[in-house]
């Protein structure tokens, strides 16, 4: 009997593959069998992952998008469903914060967070959606965060855009669980990436978030590795809507 667990040949489509929790998640997916076909926007970063993935050969595919545009989602959308040929998990793993006081926030600023963060989320789920309903399978996997649950400091645009993704992965569930579609979220806790460099470049807030955390340390990407791919497993087929926390023990506190 198949291990539940097994996702060899499975074609995901992963969104920031070049951050700190993206790369790991795809080498994650690489490793385990899988077909990833990457979707991020720096080119030259993306060069350097496919030199690092070379050993994979064909399982490992990019496409380039502007989370900022609708149509270059959408464009990189439709270019990846021809490279992998169908889609059986989709997981959105880019971000984007803008640390500052709400006071000070532009509304160039609040607007780039929400619309990476929340609007590029719901349309490039909304794009995979209809094949994944068609033949009634497929797993969406976002990334939402503590401040799906918290607010934050110096950090409104983010955790709007970030409570937006939790509520997000509820309602898409609601509407596509009875047609096999799973959508679920992990929410990470305190990874230590340049996106939280904020944090742990300062000392005292630094020093305040490991008092909280009952594991004692700031987590690693590949922390995230093994939760995300069991969403994207058979294990998971009876999980729906669900925001899984990968957070040290934050919030058990």
């Amino acid at each position: 009997m198949e291990s539940q667990f097994n996702i060899t040949g499975s074609k995901v489509l992963l969104t920031g593959g070049t951050g700190g929790i993206g790369s790991a998640l795809v080498e994650g997916y690489l490793r385990a069998g899988a077909h990833v076909c990457m979707m991020a926007r720096d080119e030259e970063a993306v060069k350097i992952s496919q030199q690092k993935y070379a050993e994979f050969g064909g399982n490992f595919t990019y496409v380039i998008a502007d989370f900022l545009s609708d149509d270059s989602c959408l464009s990189a959308v439709a270019q990846a469903s021809k490279t992998l040929g169908q889609i059986d998990t989709l997981v959105l793993a880019h971000g984007n914060v803008m640390p500052g006081p709400a006071v000070d926030m532009t509304l160039e600023s609040w607007s780039a967070q929400i619309q990476v963060n929340l609007t590029a989320t719901f349309r490039l789920a909304q794009a995979v959606a209809p094949e994944m309903i068609k033949r009634k399978s497929g797993k969406i996997i976002t990334y939402a965060s503590m401040l799906t649950f918290q607010g934050g400091l110096n950090v409104a645009g983010y955790a709007a855009s970030k409570g937006g993704v939790g509520q997000l992965t509820r309602a898409l569930s609601n509407e596509w669980a009875p047609h096999g579609v799973n959508v679920n979220s992990i929410a990470p806790g305190y990874i230590k990436t340049k996106l939280n460099q904020h944090v742990w470049k300062d000392p005292e807030r630094e020093k305040a978030v490991l008092a909280r955390l009952t594991s004692g340390r700031w987590g690693n990407p590949e922390d995230l590795v093994g939760p995300t791919l069991f969403l994207s497993s058979h294990a998971a087929d009876y999980l729906h809507g669900v925001i899984l926390p990968v957070d040290g023990g934050w919030l058990s506190r």
